[in-house]
């Protein structure tokens, strides 16, 4: 059976379990343009926080739309990425780890997805 396209998917990354989503939206400020967001979320539900990266498209910058796969995201020089490969999350969770972040701290937290893709691409996602 197929999955559901909005269900959220499941991550175990160093014994700690999360749930993620892609979406696309739209820019509301910025001249409009798509975006693409990733999010996380500790999982159960209450122990920890809510993590956001965030694509927008720009200037060399693509998200998916009419002519790419559903979950690409990619930069002119730097290459591209599918957020919807779970390989893909775990790098991306894994750089946000690296730089601070701390998954048992509520709230929510967003960062600009654009300053991990070639990170991510070098990882070989």
């Amino acid at each position: 059976m197929p999955r559901k396209k909005h269900r959220p998917r499941r991550l175990v990354a160093d014994g700690r379990t999360y749930l993620w989503t892609v979406r696309h939206g739209h820019q509301v400020l910025e001249g409009g343009g798509c975006r693409k967001t990733l999010t996380l979320n500790s999982h159960p539900p209450g122990s920890g926080g809510l993590l956001r990266f965030v694509f927008d498209e720009g200037p060399g910058r693509y998200v998916s739309g009419f002519t790419t796969g559903s979950g690409e995201v990619g930069e002119v020089g730097a290459g591209a990425l599918n957020l919807h490969e779970p390989g893909t999350v775990r790098v991306l969770l894994d750089a946000a780890l690296a730089g601070g972040w701390q998954p048992q701290e509520r709230g929510e937290t967003k960062l600009d997805g654009w300053t991990f893709l070639a990170a991510a691409v070098a990882a070989g996602r």
